[in-house]
């Protein structure tokens, strides 16, 4: 069996989303592996690294985790411009946060990069009980718009590895493909 060079790939990953959907709480249980039932809100954006092996590459994630309230969304583009991957994430618990979730997968949808992986995320299924959006509404939506669909809680720890280590899978598998091409000739 040939040895294969451990390749580094290092790439952007943005999570969008309303204020409260616990986009801050997933990265943080994912870098940090924390949880606090007490999150201030994030202004702006916050900055996180994170160094994901798998068996064929080292993944070197560069997150930012964007303010979800109203105010700073005109910043957004700003941070997803340039992303390899972009987490939506919304509260199960809250039609209307699935809802504004919609409009963040349109946005991406309009910026038009057709290579960026996208994610739709469910969190907070630890609230079962109050849950008011089913996985019957959630996984149909992202499938029709191309993205890839998780229920998560950051609070529990349910899928948050999973999800990081999903977009390293498909961030690795798509450069794959490219120098594929591109020792093909197909690309340039």
């Amino acid at each position: 069996m040939a040895k294969t060079r451990n390749k580094n790939i290092q790439a952007k990953l943005v999570f969008l989303g309303d204020m409260g959907a616990g986009k801050t709480s997933l990265v943080s249980r994912f870098v940090r592996g924390q949880f606090s039932d007490f999150q201030e809100s994030t202004i702006g954006a916050a900055f996180f690294t994170q160094v994901l092996s798998l068996n064929e590459a080292t993944i070197k994630l560069d997150i930012w985790d964007t303010a979800g309230q109203e105010r700073y969304h005109s910043l957004a583009p700003m941070y997803y411009r340039g992303a390899a991957a972009a987490v939506v994430v919304y509260d199960l618990t809250s039609s209307e946060s699935f809802e504004r979730a919609k409009k963040w997968v349109q946005e991406l949808q309009r910026q038009g990069n057709p290579n960026l992986i996208k994610f739709l995320v469910a969190n907070k299924v630890d609230l079962e009980e109050k849950r008011k959006v089913g996985n019957e509404e959630g996984e149909p939506y992202a499938k029709e718009n191309g993205l890839n669909f998780l229920e998560t809680s950051a609070k529990t720890a349910h899928n948050v590895n999973e999800l990081f280590y999903e977009i390293a899978c498909l961030l690795f598998s798509q450069q794959r493909s490219w120098q594929k091409l591109l020792r093909l000739g197909l690309l340039e």
